[in-house]
């Protein structure tokens, strides 16, 4: 009887340490991640509130699965995917009609307001693509992955990945025009 109570206590105490070991761990990718993934779901829908909380939810997915998957998978590319099925649920729920805008400096003349302006218009044109080519322009641009990288976070193929950047690359450019490019 006793044999079986003291395995019973080493099982539990194992498994105490090994959910430790796992609590740390994700942790230490929640303080690495967080900034990164902040930043993508910000491009994506260009209000830093909506970005935390999306932020928040991929994070809380992602501790939900961890026992699952943190030995087992690239946890980079499975955060940026959990994130992007994040935006994507949250376009479906949000009225197109409702635009986030940032508030713009008082005083004109300044040279951050020139930063500001473009900032704007760069976050306008991107609004008016659809949400999977703006996904596919903040990865493969903005983030500076690879057509294989982001074909695997989005669950598409290359060709789709290649085919939308580049009709999405040329709506960019129709909307700020040739000048604009040249900046």
């Amino acid at each position: 009887m006793t044999d079986i109570v003291s395995s019973e206590q080493g099982w539990s105490f194992a498994w105490r340490r090994d959910r430790a070991t796992r609590d740390e761990e994700f942790a230490a990718f929640v303080a690495a991640a967080t900034p990164r993934l902040r930043r993508t779901a910000y491009l994506m829908c260009r209000d830093w509130h909506l970005a935390q909380d999306l932020t928040q939810l991929t994070l809380a997915k992602m501790y939900a699965s961890w026992n699952r998957i943190w030995r087992t998978v690239n946890l980079e590319a499975y955060s940026r995917r959990v994130l992007m099925n994040a935006v994507f649920d949250q376009r479906k729920r949000r009225s197109d009609s409702e635009v986030v805008l940032a508030d713009l400096p008082d005083r004109p003349g300044r040279p951050e307001e020139a930063t500001a302006d473009l900032h704007v218009t760069l976050m306008r044109a991107l609004a008016t693509l659809p949400v999977r080519d703006q996904a596919i322009v903040v990865l493969r641009h903005w983030e500076d992955h690879s057509v294989d990288t982001v074909a695997e976070i989005l669950g598409v193929s290359t060709s789709v990945v290649k085919m939308r950047s580049m009709r999405a690359l040329g709506r960019l450019r129709e909307l700020l025009g040739e000048e604009f490019a040249r900046l």
